[in-house]
């Protein structure tokens, strides 16, 4: 017992010891200040363009279920469902058309073109809704809550079902109308005993690989109907129909051809419309609007700072011979490095968290107020950027101590953990490279660890640019930082083995 008590006593003692030594240079706490504030002010002004103005503080895109933010643009041919029923309608054909500029349009559905039955809680954007639908490219599939998607049989099926039984719905769907496959199931916790259920067409912008790099240009689609079959509690009154949001396909130069609307054929519908039902994913689809990665842009300026003083922390001493007599004073000299390590790092994370804890609401803030859309997350995802990115300064001050250790050169040490973990990112985001490379640095460099300030969502269901050009990681945020972190551990671990093999 007294040798554990004395072991403990003695980190502890070494512990304030490299604290005291820290707190009391000046210059290191200066700079520390520095980089807080650095971190904070050019996050801000990285987000002080004049807005188009007018929207006022509520600017944002609309929220689905789960608090992400949706597209919800359509059309939709509906009427009054209360309580349980049934929708069962034959879809004849689904078409498209494209504006690809210079006065031309392509004919055919996107990939993501949809037509299909829908139920959905209200018309609001955002609202819970579950939906059995035929793609342009990608078959059969039943989507509920924006997020979720369940591909349906591979085969051609020219029939679709949607049952609902209180917050439960099920869709099937059919090739000749009699022998029926369930494609998938939704429930939606709380769903209104009346809702609006019918038709739907929509369409997402269409994607165009030039040289100068993806574009988008507005696209409809247009579902053809048979005669729907109605059980259970539908109203009795006509058939209505609603756009849903706004139409995405009113903007090019084929106004009149790009346009939702519905059509009576017969005793079916033709159901034209443009937009997408989908999670909001960032990139070019996204549109004039800050994401909360655009308030931490001065994270970089921090790092800087922080890097510094974590190599100058423990090359400071080499230079000064002042290690010496710390390794004199504790034999153990793994634990003078360990101590230092945690000091560095502390301060490091700190001052990360702080920083990101004011940058985040007063960026939002300041965007909203000049009129930009601001892209909405989860409290859970927001705690995660504000605390990934505290770890993520930790995880640099670590890194840049063990190489500050290993090389005992400053300036040198300083360049390389600059150069490993801010120039990858700097060159994978900027577009001179191209997407694999940028994505290979972003997996193998320490700079993965600005994966951990990501919110843009990726789905496979939306169509988008998914490239670290447009803000994208290779990597899960947490699989990212973990990739920093394990380079700080080998740059530690290889340091205390020098320190412990060698005078200092």
């Amino acid at each position: 017992m007294t040798a554990i008590r004395t072991r403990h006593t003695g980190f502890l003692a070494t512990l304030h010891a490299e604290w005291t030594k820290f707190r009391t240079v000046r210059g290191w706490v200066l700079t520390m200040a520095g980089a807080l504030l650095a971190t904070i002010v050019v996050g801000l002004l990285g987000t002080a363009a004049p807005g188009p103005g007018g929207r006022g503080a509520d600017a944002s895109y609309p929220r689905g279920p789960g608090g992400e933010a949706v597209n919800d643009s359509f059309y939709f041919v509906h009427r009054t469902l209360t309580g349980d029923g049934t929708l069962t309608v034959p879809l004849r054909s689904l078409a498209g058309v494209a504006d690809t500029g210079a006065g031309k349009t392509a004919r055919g559905a996107q990939p993501w073109a949809k037509a299909g039955i829908i139920v959905k809680e209200s018309l609001a954007q955002g609202a819970p809704y579950a939906a059995l639908m035929a793609t342009g490219a990608h078959g059969i599939r039943m989507q509920y809550d924006y997020t979720h998607d369940t591909a349906g049989p591979e085969a051609p099926q020219r029939w679709l079902r949607l049952v609902r039984s209180g917050d439960r719905l099920t869709g099937y769907a059919s090739a000749d109308g009699s022998r029926w496959t369930e494609v998938g199931r939704a429930r939606l916790p709380g769903l209104a005993r009346t809702v609006r259920a019918g038709l739907f067409a929509t369409s997402p912008q269409a994607k165009q690989d030039t040289g100068a790099g993806a574009g988008f240009s507005p696209a409809v689609a247009t579902g053809t109907f048979g005669r729907p079959a109605l059980t259970g509690g539908w109203s009795r009154t006509p058939w209505r129909g609603t756009q849903v949001g706004g139409d995405a396909g009113t903007s090019g130069s084929y106004t009149d051809t790009l346009k939702g609307g519905f059509t009576r054929t017969g005793e079916g519908f033709a159901v034209t419309g443009a937009g997408d039902i989908a999670p909001v994913v960032g990139g070019p689809v996204m549109g004039v609007g800050f994401s909360v990665e655009n308030f931490l842009v001065g994270t970089f300026a921090g790092l800087i700072a922080v890097i510094v003083v974590a190599t100058v922390f423990i090359t400071g001493e080499y230079r000064r011979g002042l290690l010496r007599t710390s390794m004199t004073a504790t034999p153990r000299r793994g634990r003078v490095l360990g101590t230092k390590a945690l000091v560095a790092g502390g301060v490091a994370g700190a001052v990360g968290l702080v920083a990101a804890a004011i940058a985040v609401p007063l960026g939002a803030s300041g965007a909203r107020g000049r009129g930009f859309l601001v892209f909405p997350v989860t409290t859970a995802t927001e705690l995660r950027v504000v605390a990934g990115t505290g770890l993520l300064c930790a995880a640099a001050a670590v890194l840049a101590l063990g190489v500050g250790a290993l090389l005992r050169r400053s300036g040198t040490a300083v360049a390389l953990v600059v150069a490993s973990l801010v120039l990858p990112f700097l060159l994978a985001v900027s577009g001179v490279l191209p997407a694999g490379a940028a994505e290979w640095l972003l997996r193998v460099t320490p700079a993965a660890g600005f994966a951990v300030q990501q919110t843009l969502p990726r789905y496979a269901q939306v169509l988008s640019v998914y490239e670290p050009s447009t803000g994208y990681f290779p990597l899960a945020p947490w699989a990212g930082l973990a990739v920093l972190c394990g380079y700080a551990a080998l740059a530690y671990g290889l340091a205390v083995v020098r320190v412990r093999g060698r005078d200092v």
